[in-house]
């Protein structure tokens, strides 16, 4: 189900960040003259409107999104960062004791969204900013295309890995032999230090999705609920 920002704030909320935002920084003219509001608008078609539980709002994630390339964070990072920073929570549109979207909601969200629509976020976003004197000296980054995939890919690479040794180690609490042998053909993979690569990127979706339909229904109803949690990445 489509989610939606709460436009009313809570009295505790507001004194909150009325008092430790940086009301001079950049982020809050960004926030202030660049309208991210089309996000919902634009992304309606991938949620179905009355069912399941309500999603994270588009425009809370995608601005979560925009954090991460204004500052050049991964997708660990900058779910971090929205944890203790307000500024940035206040940017995204998070009460102050409100959980935060986590590096693997950001993926699935990226991957819902696809690249083309990712890309016409991104340059609708630049092309609002450099009309305001905004960006100035960072807006070549959120022209780039190579910089999306440079830190889309080592995100999604990672969480894929840890995802298969997530199920491993639920199989082996119950399995050990067959964790091991499993763990032998579809173990976490190496990028030896280096920046994963786009094949790299196929190869180990290809590589999860065998792991999931060997395994799932087989061991576990514990080892099944992590894939079923897991397969939205693929």
């Amino acid at each position: 189900m489509l989610g939606r920002k709460d436009p009313q704030g809570r009295f505790f909320d507001r004194y909150v960040y009325e008092n430790h935002v940086p009301w001079d920084h950049e982020l809050v003219r960004i926030d202030r003259e660049v309208d991210f509001s089309f996000v919902e608008g634009e992304t309606r078609d991938l949620y179905e409107e009355d069912m399941g539980r309500p999603s994270w709002p588009p425009e809370v994630l995608f601005r979560v999104l925009f954090l991460e390339y204004y500052s050049n964070l991964s997708d660990v990072e900058v779910s971090g960062q929205c944890q203790y920073n307000l500024l940035y929570r206040w940017f995204v549109g998070l009460k102050v004791g409100e959980g935060t979207p986590d590096d693997t909601t950001l993926v699935v969200f990226r991957k819902r969204l696809g690249q083309e629509r990712v890309e016409r976020f991104f340059n609708r976003i630049n092309e609002q900013a450099k009309s305001k004197g905004l960006l100035v000296g960072r807006h070549q980054i959120f022209d780039a295309t190579p910089m999306i995939a440079n830190v889309a890919i080592p995100s999604t690479v990672g969480l894929l890995r840890q995802a298969r040794k997530k199920v491993l180690r639920v199989i082996g609490k119950k399995y050990p032999v067959c964790a091991k042998r499993l763990g032998e053909i579809y173990g976490e993979g190496d990028s030896k230090g280096r920046r994963p690569t786009e094949e790299e990127l196929v190869r180990e979706v290809e590589l999860t999705r065998e792991f999931f339909t060997e395994v799932k229904g087989k061991y576990t109803g514990e080892a099944d609920r992590v894939i079923d949690q897991m397969e939205g990445m693929l």
